[in-house]
């Protein structure tokens, strides 16, 4: 016995660690245990440190939409005068690459000079006689650089600068060309030889030229030139056509003709603005005349911004206000309405000086006051004290970072540098609506990009949030109920063998890359749901209560018959009612077209005022919905299926149903990963690209119909942001975009787990 206790002895000795090797084996867990702590710690700091740079990166892009404008004096110079000594500045203009200005004066001179030193580069002379005088002089729009002078004679001369650009020696040189349009001999309008016009007009378009101009009589004559080059011999070839307008009460201060050639306005000396209908020039006809100042004041200036469809008005009061041409549907006329204000100078409005290609404009006070404005986000951006009496003439550069100014008394022209990148964007142009040109009230749009040089940005964010929740929410709306019921029947009626064939196919579908669904969601089933739209009525009514009939059938069967089917397995009886069901609401849906549609339910829809787009809501829903199913059903699964046996075991032992310990014993505690799941896929489906960029039409709309598309935050970066130019104002909005979808998942990720923590405390005592 002794030797037998020795040698059991001796066994437990070989088989049981020493006590040193014991303190190596803990220190060695230990060093496992610390290393494992370290590179979870590790990986998440990493996580965070990821985000964060991603956060700091869009910040970075989206900065200088907040930089403030900046416009400050940067020299002045004297340009030598033209032939007469005593000419006064009519009008100045500055050449895209801010090295060459001109000056047009009362006497016919134009005097080219650099815009950095003054030094006159050259000068010319209109072609006048010697005994008349210029008594009036007007012009187009900045960009089309036209010019139209008027004599004592009542004859008057258009003409056009035009920069030409040439490279010798490898270098820039800018030389100025006047040019003609209408020949170089001065042209009387309407046969009024001899009338002095207190207002002049030119625009071109449509083949021609419009001249327009108006005496202190109130009278109003206009003249169209369509021009037309001989192809053999390369001719200019120039046909007129004299009208007489209806005439006004009144003194002519003012004519402008918008770009469209459909309405000629004529300010008289009373503030009052009279809108002309000249679509058919020979019937023209006066719409309407609008009083544009309040009280006493007077109109002292008005123009209109690029495009001729925002026309400014100045006051004698320093009041700047923008008014539109508002179509009228019914008679289909353009009215005269009151848009915007600005913020007022100090003093009566000298000059206003629209910019090239924005809806930004300049303008000088009698005080000597020079004001920033854009009139897209409605805002004053600067005031300057650019002079010390009023301002009589300002040019500002086609790319908006120089303006010269001339001052009443004051020899010289005064440099303003401007940097003013981004005047789009403010808090009221990308999340309130806004008064677009061209539309008919205050909407959110977004529309990037135009073919028209005049074209006006819209950047309202609005219309891509609301289209980012909106596919979210339809893809939620079919992915959540379908997900979880499927989640909890898996997890707890469903047996182990299937579920074991169930669970990782249904998460096999989450590698399905969205670009295949989207493909077949905007190939496939766009046109299937086009062309079978009964399909949702008798689908939505019949696949639900053919499902519950046969589960009522099933439980109304006999029992052996019910005894054959092992338990938890009565799922995979319904896979072909479920096929039948699909069958039959296919099948059935041209007989339900006909008969409660009129045989077309597209139709049905558009005259019940529902518009349909083949791509739509309903299509992103699906699409998306099948891919951020697999997403919430293997969370919450892997939720209800992680319940404490004994809690379910023991609400079955109290006698409650299998269904009752469902609802209130396992959904309680599974419901911290279950609210998880679904806020991981509304994130998912927040911030999806693929599917809505192929299935969603890319229209950014503002509505809730289901049948209509939209664009996302998501998609409309994936779409635009390769095609936009480096550093430009949509570029950055569009790292906007993505920086309001980034804070959106942030705040949605956090709320759902504090949420989550909440219900975790509260049922961890179940």
């Amino acid at each position: 016995m002794a030797h037998a206790s020795s040698s059991v002895d001796r066994g437990q000795s070989t088989l049981l660690p020493g006590p040193e090797q014991r303190e190596r084996l803990r220190r060695r867990r230990k060093m496992r245990d610390g290393a494992s702590r370290l590179g979870v710690a590790a990986g998440g700091l990493g996580v965070i440190f990821a985000l964060a740079l991603i956060f700091l990166y869009l910040f970075y892009e989206t900065i200088p939409l907040l930089k403030p404008v900046s416009m400050e004096l940067d020299g002045q110079y004297v340009v030598q005068a033209g032939p007469d000594a005593h000419a006064k500045p009519l009008h100045l203009v500055l050449d895209r690459y801010e090295t060459l200005g001109a000056r047009f004066d009362d006497a016919g001179g134009i005097t080219f000079f650099d815009a950095n030193s003054g030094a006159v580069r050259s000068q010319s002379r209109i072609p006048m006689g010697d005994d008349v005088e210029i008594v009036g002089f007007g012009h187009s729009e900045s960009r089309k650089r036209l010019f139209v002078y008027g004599f004592s004679d009542g004859t008057v001369l258009p003409v056009r600068l035009d920069w030409e650009l040439s490279y010798p020696d490898g270098e820039r040189l800018i030389t100025p060309q006047l040019a003609w349009p209408l020949g170089e001999e001065p042209l009387a309008i309407a046969g009024d030889d001899g009338a002095e016009y207190s207002a002049l007009a030119i625009m071109d378009g449509r083949g021609g030229y419009i001249v327009a101009a108006g005496n202190e009589d109130g009278e109003v004559v206009m003249a169209v030139f369509t021009t037309r080059s001989n192809l053999l011999t390369g001719d200019l070839q120039i046909s007129r056509d004299d009208y007489r307008l209806p005439p006004i009460e009144g003194s002519v201060r003012k004519i402008l003709i918008n770009e469209t050639l459909r309405n000629l306005l004529v300010l008289d000396e009373s503030g009052t603005l009279h809108n002309i209908d000249i679509v058919n020039p020979a019937e023209a006809r006066l719409i309407e005349s609008v009083r544009l100042v309040d009280g006493h004041a007077e109109v002292t200036q008005a123009e209109f911004l690029v495009g001729s469809r925002g026309l400014i008005v100045g006051g004698s009061d320093g009041s700047l206000r923008e008014w539109f041409l508002v179509r009228d549907e019914a008679t289909g006329d353009s009215h005269i309405t009151f848009i915007r204000e600005f913020s007022s100078h100090p003093d009566a409005i000298t000059v206003i000086a629209p910019e090239y290609a924005r809806k930004g404009f300049l303008t000088g006070d009698a005080s000597g006051n020079l004001g920033l404005h854009y009139a897209t986000s409605s805002q004053s951006l600067k005031m300057l004290k650019a002079a010390n009496s009023p301002i009589t003439a300002v040019a500002i550069s086609p790319i908006d970072e120089l303006a010269l100014v001339a001052a009443a008394g004051e020899e010289g022209l005064r440099r303003v540098a401007i940097d003013n990148p981004h005047p789009q964007t403010s808090l009221t142009a990308l999340w309130g609506k806004v008064w677009y040109e061209g539309r008919n009230q205050p909407e959110w749009v977004w529309q990037s990009s135009s073919s028209d040089d005049a074209f006006e940005s819209k950047f309202s964010l609005v219309p891509l949030t609301v289209g980012t929740l909106k596919a979210a929410f339809f893809a939620m709306l079919m992915a959540m109920p379908l997900a979880i019921m499927g989640a909890i029947y898996t997890a707890y009626f469903m047996s182990a063998p299937m579920r074991r064939l169930v669970k990782p196919s249904i998460e096999l579908m989450e590698a399905l890359p969205t670009v295949i669904l989207g493909f077949l969601a905007g190939i496939w089933l766009a046109p299937f749901i086009e062309n079978h739209l009964p399909v949702l009525v008798v689908g939505a009514l019949l696949i639900p209560l053919g499902i519950l009939l046969a589960g009522w059938l099933w439980h109304v069967a006999p029992k052996p018959l019910r005894q054959r089917v092992s338990a938890g397995w009565e799922a995979a009886l319904l896979l072909p009612v479920i096929i039948l069901l699909g069958w039959v609401t296919v099948a059935a849906s041209p007989w339900v077209e006909v008969t409660f549609f009129d045989g077309s339910m597209r139709q049905w829809l558009t005259d019940m005022g529902v518009a349909y787009n083949q791509r739509n809501a309903l299509i992103v829903g699906m699409a998306m919905g099948f891919a951020v199913i697999p997403t919430i059903f293997s969370i919450a699964e892997d939720a209800v299926f992680s319940v404490p046996k004994h809690l379910s075991q023991g609400s079955l032992a109290l006698g409650a149903t299998r269904w009752q310990t469902v609802m209130g014993v396992v959904l309680l505690t599974a419901s911290p990963g279950i609210f998880s799941a679904v806020m991981i896929g509304l994130g998912r489906a927040v911030g999806e690209t693929m599917i809505v960029l192929m299935a969603s039409g890319n229209s950014p709309v503002v509505n809730f119909n289901i049948f209509e598309g939209m664009r996302t935050l998501a998609a409309n970066v994936a779409v635009e942001l390769p095609e936009t130019a480096v550093g430009s104002t949509h570029f950055r909005v569009l790292f906007l975009s993505a920086l309001v979808l980034l804070a959106f998942t942030f705040a949605v990720n956090t709320l759902a787990e504090v949420v989550r923590q909440r219900l975790r405390k509260r049922y961890a005592s179940l």
